[in-house]
């Protein structure tokens, strides 16, 4: 492919060299350059390849993209494309190299603080039960096909996005839903294409701090670039941040929630709830009319259903399918319920921090449980912070507090169980600590009563426990069947 086909979309300026180079590869690692490849130098935390310019082009790169002055010896033979944003560049070089697959997709754009795995889930199942071949791009995995590929980031760099949509496509997907960090949208991970339809679900306070977000102002303003690169956006009109989020925005705009004024919206919540089983059933009025039920509980449950349901209405899908796949729907370690006794519900959640634990804990509040039983650790080398307010947090909502290990990393466990003491011990919560997670899971299953509610929280999709450096395998699910197993047999 030559050079100048890929320069399409953005601004630049060929410094040296000639845009008609034959481009064999695009590369963007600097372990990776390949000879006459276009490499594009990205600036990251802990490593800059513009200063190792000249390194890359004695490798054999043709081509260098870059955003500053590099250092290159008069006599290298490599052309240098200079913009003002080599990420934002290369959302576009990428799209290109691979044939703007974007175009062979419907692309839906989920971003938000919670609800966004959830909602891509629900929306592939309601898609695929309506005959679609979907693709999925997300926290967990990213799923083309019968393939299933383990996810680094939520939103995929530039390259590797524009690569997936294309298996997707040569794969036969018709449509790819996707969650949209706002990193990635920061970064620019997601330029170079449109979005069909961009999703905004809610959002509070979080990834704020170093590396990650300056202020919350900055996190809304970056949520909010999603509304200016999609073509229709779908948004949860009860949120408080809802207008400063979609700003600006380029898109027609639809909202859906609970509240009037919404153009769906759901009324008349009805709890469901028997041992092993809670739900929620519901009306909504507006776009459209049905009655639906969802198997997971608590109101921000229909709010990600009636999302899935906003989304799903521009594809024409019909009343039973929406229905048939709201009950169906499964998502690992989100309220994923798990079935140990006929006479109280164990779940596992993700929920992982305090913000997450207690929107959980109050949504299940509402199913009034004989006891609220919370079993949770936190990670190592994270902020101590989180252990304080998770410790809180759960001392305060739940009835009875199960504390024991996650990913310790590098730190001891009971180090870690100590912080969260110092959280729980500010409530009048009662509470155990077992640091072996397999002995506290055993322990609340063993000690569950009619009626309990019981939460396995900050795991959920994991099936790991990193210990000092080392990843071992841990699924819940798995500990729970051996714990199951074990009864069975004593």
């Amino acid at each position: 492919m030559k050079l100048e086909s890929l320069l399409q979309g953005f601004t630049y300026t060929c410094e040296r060299g000639s845009l008609e180079a034959d481009i064999p590869e695009v590369v963007y690692d600097s372990r990776k350059v390949s000879a006459g490849c276009l490499f594009i130098c990205i600036k990251g935390m802990n490593f800059d390849s513009h200063d190792h310019a000249a390194e890359i082009a004695a490798a054999g790169a043709g081509v260098l993209v870059t955003e500053r002055e590099v250092e290159l010896p008069e006599n290298t033979n490599v052309t240098v494309i200079r913009v003002e944003d080599t990420r934002y560049a290369m959302a576009f070089i990428s799209a290109a190299w691979f044939g703007n697959p974007a175009k062979r997709l419907k692309v839906i754009g989920i971003t938000g603080t919670k609800g966004k795995t959830t909602t891509t889930y629900l929306v592939k199942s309601i898609l695929e039960n309506a005959g679609h071949r979907v693709g999925l791009i997300g926290t967990v995995e990213i799923i083309i096909g019968d393939t299933h590929i383990h996810a680094g980031n939520t939103t995929p760099e530039s390259y590797l996005l524009q690569s997936y949509f294309k298996q997707m496509a040569d794969a036969g997907c018709d449509t790819v839903v996707m969650e949209v960090s706002s990193q990635g949208l920061k970064l620019h991970r997601t330029q170079g294409f449109l979005f069909d339809y961009g999703i905004f679900t809610n959002l509070e306070p979080d990834h704020i701090g170093a590396g990650e977000h300056a202020d919350f102002e900055e996190y809304m303003a970056c949520k909010g670039l999603l509304f200016k690169q999609c073509l229709v956006g779908i948004v949860n009109g009860d949120d408080v941040h809802c207008d400063t989020v979609t700003a600006g925005h380029t898109c027609s705009l639809e909202k859906f929630g609970l509240n009037e004024g919404n153009d769906l919206r759901a009324k008349d919540l009805r709890l469901v709830k028997k041992p092993g089983e809670l739900g929620v059933v519901f009306q909504t009025e507006g776009l459209f009319t049905m009655e639906a039920e969802v198997a997971t509980p608590g109101r921000f449950s229909v709010y990600n259903a009636l999302t899935a349901m906003a989304i799903c209405r521009h594809f024409g899908v019909s009343e039973e399918n929406i229905k048939k796949a709201l009950l169906a729907a499964k998502v690992k370690g989100r309220i994923e319920m798990v079935k140990v006794s006929e006479e109280f519900t164990l779940l596992i959640d993700y929920a992982h921090n305090a913000m997450s634990l207690e929107s959980l804990l109050k949504s299940l509040r509402e199913y009034e449980p004989h006891r609220l039983v919370c079993l949770f650790g936190c990670g190592g080398n994270r902020s101590k912070l989180r252990r304080y307010e998770m410790g809180e947090v759960s001392g305060r909502l739940a009835d009875f507090t199960i504390i024991t290990s996650d990913n310790p990393r590098f730190e001891e466990p009971g180090d870690i169980i100590a912080d969260i003491k110092i959280g729980i011990e500010k409530t009048d919560g009662k509470y155990v600590e077992i640091p072996d997670r397999k002995e506290a899971i055993a322990y609340a299953i063993d000690h569950g009563k009619p009626g309990d509610i019981v939460v396995l929280a900050g795991k959920g999709h994991e099936d790991y426990q990193e210990i000092k450096g080392v990843k071992y395998p841990m699924d819940e699910r798995d500990l729970i069947a051996d714990i199951l197993k074990e009864r069975s047999n004593a």
